[in-house]
């Protein structure tokens, strides 16, 4: 399969949405049944992380594995990766710790993040949130912990890959996945705190190798085929094990620590196989979504959307935006809709404005490093002849031109 693949871009496009539920309404109060219902589904919005994970795994292995037998293999995976995730990353950090405190004075709870800026400088962000077991313990910039974990497996991965043959990598990509569960499930009995567990990179690198095993199974002869045929029959019966593993949990309240982590890897199985659904000829319904022009968009301009929300999530919370809401309209099913609608829309607008004015203009100078098969813009998102669907921008950091 070759060509560009929209599908790909779509995946990304839900996996965004899905983080922004969780924090433009997942973090909403709820005050009759149907809010808490509500707001209970969008806290799985927490999920669109794993879909991201498993994600970027599927695409840097496909690149990787792809590129292995050209020039410069270390050289132009590093430089792209750099040009397209360290300027934002960077300029916001610099915006927010060099220059914001030259202009105005810090709130409490941005001096917080302040404080403790050596670790989002260092890509170590999520083992400090770890090491306090909190979610706000880099307040405004703590939704970094997961560019943390992408970063460490981008500076491994292409060294592993590289390494061992495609027959010693499935093996590998196994091995992780069981031994990753096997840690998380300790983790857990002996006490380690749930939110440690979801940052941890050794906790988290088996969702990654999910992603990482599809692309190196599609290498197989015919591999991309049975893939494709099977995914669909794969993704009903991980979901129902998920819905299962979650009803046990719910009415038994037996085996919780062990089932939660078994669970996750359920997830990550079943966004595996909901990404190769998104690879289906348009004739199938949800490909056709995750085709579509929606998704897409979305999907284009994710990496500035997960940057810049999470920003915006503190202050929403800090100015108490959603009680002034409720004083202005009376009604909260309004303040909840108008919340979302707003933030997400604010969260566009920032992302745009950041792709089209600054970071397009670090994605032209990929041009100076050959791509994978003749030296196209990876950013042209095009993938390679070889046997699987493979896009070669990865996860949350990805976009779709220029």
């Amino acid at each position: 399969m070759s060509g560009h693949l929209p599908g790909l871009d779509g995946v990304r496009g839900l996996a965004i949405l899905m983080v922004m539920a969780i924090h433009f309404v997942g973090d909403s109060t709820p005050y009759t049944f149907g809010q808490r219902l509500v707001v209970k589904v969008a806290g799985y919005g927490l999920l669109g992380v794993d879909l991201f994970f498993v994600l970027s795994g599927f695409l840097i292995t496909g690149l990787l594995l792809d590129a292995k037998s050209r020039p410069h293999y270390f050289r132009n995976f590093y430089a792209r990766r750099t040009l397209r995730i360290f300027p934002l990353y960077y300029l916001v950090l610099t915006a927010s710790f060099v220059v914001l405190p030259q202009l105005a004075n810090l709130t409490p709870t941005f001096e917080v993040a302040r404080t403790h800026q050596a670790w989002l400088w260092s890509y170590t962000a999520n083992f400090y949130i770890a090491a306090k077991s909190s979610w706000a313990a880099l307040t405004y910039m703590s939704h970094f912990w997961s560019l943390a974990v992408e970063e460490h497996f981008y500076l491994l991965w292409p060294l592993v890959v590289f390494s061992f043959r495609r027959e010693v990598l499935e093996r590998i990509c196994i091995g992780v996945l069981a031994g990753g569960l096997a840690l998380r499930i300790a983790a857990a009995l002996f006490g380690v705190s749930e939110v440690a567990i979801s940052v941890l990179t050794p906790c988290r690198i088996d969702t990654l190798c999910v992603g990482g095993l599809l692309a190196v199974l599609a290498r197989r002869e015919g591999g991309a085929e049975m893939l494709m045929r099977r995914a669909g029959k794969a993704a009903l019966t991980l979901a129902a094990a998920a819905l299962i593993i979650s009803a046990w949990c719910a009415t038994t309240k037996l085996g919780l620590l062990p089932l939660h982590q078994v669970r996750n890897t359920v997830f990550a199985l079943f966004f595996g196989a909901l990404s190769l659904i998104s690879l289906l000829p348009p004739s199938n319904p949800l490909a056709r979504i995750f085709q579509g022009a929606v998704l897409k968009f979305f999907g284009k301009y994710s990496y500035g959307l997960y940057v810049y929300h999470g920003i915006l999530t503190w202050y929403l919370q800090e100015i108490g935006f959603e009680r002034r809401l409720d004083a202005l309209l009376g009604n909260h099913w309004l303040v909840i809709a108008v919340k979302a609608v707003g933030a997400v829309s604010v969260s566009v607008a920032v992302a745009v404005l950041s792709y089209q004015l600054f970071e397009k203009r670090f994605l032209a100078l990929k041009r100076f490093f050959e791509a994978p098969e003749g030296g196209a813009d990876d950013a042209a998102r095009e993938s390679r002849p070889a046997p699987a669907a493979i896009s070669t921008v990865p996860g949350i950091a990805g976009e779709s031109d220029g």
